[in-house]
């Protein structure tokens, strides 16, 4: 993996004044497992550089154009010879549209080191909509920074996934330096108001006139405001390097941070605990983030800072306990930070196999789109669907049932006129709040491609799937629309499955796609008809569509005019047929109560026979106990035998069949018990589940699927 760091415009990146940005790159890249893939891009006049790759990007004064425009500009000429994983942009995020604009393919991060609401590209509610949606990840350096990133948010379609918080880092000293401890006060920062020098300057007057045998060491300046402090215990240092600023951190005993203003962070008291000073902060901003201990003014006035001080110096037990305190639970390290770093960066490009490897023996959170038929009144309830949610269930996964079709209808209005928009949007909303390991879709048409790909880079680590029940022979019906149902999410699933056999379909070029029976479940199949007699030879229901739920008049189907010539070659035999001759579809509990009168269920489809290709009607049929009646060319004689079910050439051998099998009743029992048994064992719900699982996964096992053979 190679990452580009990109800091902002004239960030000095060197040893000499550096800023917290460049401190805090240079530090963590110098403990990251890919510090020899990173590159850090800067611009800097300094010569000395901080001891990692590093590129300057040389630029000069040009009144009439936009420095910042320049800048990226450079920069993304210079990248281009790098080709990296991931670009990481540093406290700009007014880069970001630019970088997007030329590099939509890259996988960009935002790091805030400031307020979000006060930098240019994030200020406006639709700034940080358009960086939700152009960045892979955006990282800030406190809670506080987040929540002002999500201020007037709240209500929108905010990620979570996205949103990530790293804070500073310092390096952490060993307990000996609790024994080195001086009596200094120490002040580091701009010496203005808004970081609190003024109180802290009256105040510390007090206390050296107070206590004489104190100090305070003060480090910063300030060009724009003067605030004078003299006093010959008061030490005022200017500006220091860094390394004499963590100096005089060790043998400080009390640090001050009393900022007035929102500090994002607060580096002097992250730095100041780690080397185990008694700190004192203000409830500002993300200030009582950086320490695990301290001493937090509420209200910052003289009066307070001044008791807040004496306390700590006059009770020693208290402030060497505080100090203890500060440095034994101290974790902010940089090899903390580091790590919390290069997890992000690999989740994006890790193999899924090794992801799920760890995470299977665990529950997955499988969300489910697919119509339950929540609207119908329970009159579809035993579907395909239904079934595969069994099987997710018992395998002891997390499901959500999302039910697109209901949906759709339930918020459709004026202004949605098919609840597509709505629909999306809601879906947008469930994988924000669940965030679902895995994504299978059944025919779930209204979800939008562009959506689920919009989720694969929001979810890097989710899988997605689709399974397909509807007929794919050229000559059966709606082939072509069925056809590009199936094509248009196939780019952005990582599996499909059908219960056609994909090797017979030659518009699929995807080698991800697999074929699945139609499932059995324990809970739906629970006649036995097998085991009692019957006085219904042959059943067979059809309907003109399931949400219909009634007969199409004018309705042409080529299997009406197979049953009436199939009635008139095998007079003798007892048909329960609906569907037919105005007799209207039968569903739900009244369908199960009429087949478990019968002996044999035909299993007819539209069309011509494809290999492998059933409605559901055939998990209903054996797995209640039916003989089952079905077409040669389905090439159901690679999975059951003459007898197990009854494979059929023509209509003429069907009948003949049927004949057979209507006047032996021992030899129907027979085969009815063998069908369902091996239906019941080894097409169902639980393994079709769990194969759909591990095909999207691509998790390797030794179970071979029966099926499969």
């Amino acid at each position: 993996m190679k990452i580009g760091i990109l800091l902002p415009y004239k960030e000095n990146f060197s040893p000499d004044y550096p800023g917290a940005v460049s401190l805090f790159v240079y530090e963590t890249s110098l403990r990251s497992k890919y510090k020899k893939n990173i590159t850090v891009f800067g611009s800097t006049k300094y010569k000395k550089k901080f001891k990692i790759k590093y590129k300057n990007i040389e630029l000069f004064n040009n009144p009439l154009r936009s420095q910042t425009k320049l800048y990226v500009n450079k920069f993304l000429d210079l990248q281009k010879e790098f080709n990296f994983s991931i670009l990481e942009i540093h406290n700009r995020p007014s880069y970001i549209n630019i970088l997007k604009g030329k590099l939509p393919d890259k996988i960009l991060s935002l790091y805030f080191h400031n307020d979000p609401l006060s930098m240019d590209g994030s200020k406006t509610v639709e700034d940080r909509k358009n960086l939700l949606k152009s960045c892979y990840k955006i990282i800030f350096n406190s809670n506080w920074s987040k929540k002002r990133f999500l201020n007037g948010l709240e209500n929108k379609f905010v990620n979570s996934e996205k949103l990530v918080v790293f804070f500073q880092s310092a390096k952490k000293n060993n307990k000996s330096i609790l024994k080195n401890k001086k009596k200094w006060i120490t002040f580091v920062g701009k010496l203005n108001t808004a970081k609190g020098y003024d109180v802290f300057a009256k105040s510390i007057k007090k206390i050296l006139k107070r206590y004489p045998d104190w100090k305070a060491k003060i480090i910063g300046d300030e060009k724009r405001e003067k605030i004078i402090l003299k006093h010959k215990n008061a030490d005022v240092l200017g500006f220091q390097n860094h390394e004499k600023v963590l100096e005089i951190f060790k043998k400080t005993s009390i640090a001050v941070a009393c900022s007035r203003w929102e500090e994002p962070f607060g580096r002097t008291s992250l730095e100041a605990s780690a080397n185990g000073c008694a700190v004192i902060i203000t409830d500002k901003g993300g200030l009582p983030e950086t320490v695990t201990n301290a001493r937090i003014l509420k209200k910052l006035n003289v009066k307070n800072l001044e008791k807040t001080i004496r306390q700590l110096i006059e009770k020693e037990k208290i402030r060497k306990r505080l100090q203890k305190l500060s440095l034994n639970n101290f974790y902010l390290t940089h090899e903390f930070v580091a790590s919390k770093m290069d997890n992000y960066r690999s989740e994006k490009l890790q193999s899924a196999s090794k992801f799920f490897t760890r995470k299977i023996n665990k529950n997955l959170r499988v969300l489910h789109i697919t119509n339950f038929n929540e609207r119908l009144d329970g009159r579809l309830f035993f579907n395909t669907g239904r079934r595969i949610n069994n099987g997710f269930i018992r395998l002891g996964h997390s499901v959500l049932g999302f039910s697109d079709r209901d949906i759709q209808k339930y918020y459709r209005g004026f202004g949605d006129i098919k609840g597509a928009k709505t629909l999306n949007d809601k879906l947008k909303k469930t994988c924000y709040n669940y965030k679902p390991d895995l994504i299978v879709l059944g025919h779930a048409d209204l979800i939008s491609s562009e959506q689920l790909a919009e989720l694969k880079n929001d979810y890097p680590n989710a899988k997605f799937s689709q399974w397909f029940l509807d007929p794919l022979n050229k000559k059966g019906p709606d082939y072509e629309r069925n056809k590009k149902r199936i094509l248009d999410k196939i780019k952005v699933v990582d599996s499909t499955f059908l219960t056609t056999s994909p090797d017979v379909l030659k518009f699929l070029k995807n080698e991800n796609s697999f074929y699945i029976p139609n499932p059995s479940d324990k809970s739906f199949e629970i006649l036995d008809n097998y085991k009692k007699s019957c006085n219904v030879d042959v059943f067979f229901a059809l309907s003109h569509g399931v949400h219909r739920g009634v007969l199409k008049s004018g309705k042409v189907d080529d299997r009406i005019t197979f049953l009436k010539d199939l009635t008139k070659k095998t007079p003798d035999v007892k048909f329960d047929l609906y569907g037919i001759d105005k007799i209207q579809p039968i569903w739900a509990d009244h369908y199960f109560k009429t087949i478990s009168n019968a002996k044999m269920g035909l299993n007819l489809s539209r069309g011509e026979a494809i290999k492998y290709y059933s409605s559901d009607r055939i998990t209903q049929i054996v797995g209640n106990g039916l003989v089952c009646l079905i077409d040669e060319k389905t090439q159901y004689r690679n999975f059951f035998n003459d007898k197990e079910m009854i494979f059929y050439k023509n209509i003429n051998d069907l009948s003949e069949k049927i004949l057979e099998i209507s006047s032996d009743d021992k030899k129907r029992k027979m085969i009815a018990k063998k069908g369902k048994e091996k239906y019941m064992k080894y097409f169902n719900s639980n393994l079709v589940a769990e194969y759909i699982i591990d095909k999207s996964l691509n998790i390797k096992n030794k179970k071979k699927y029966y099926w499969e053979n």
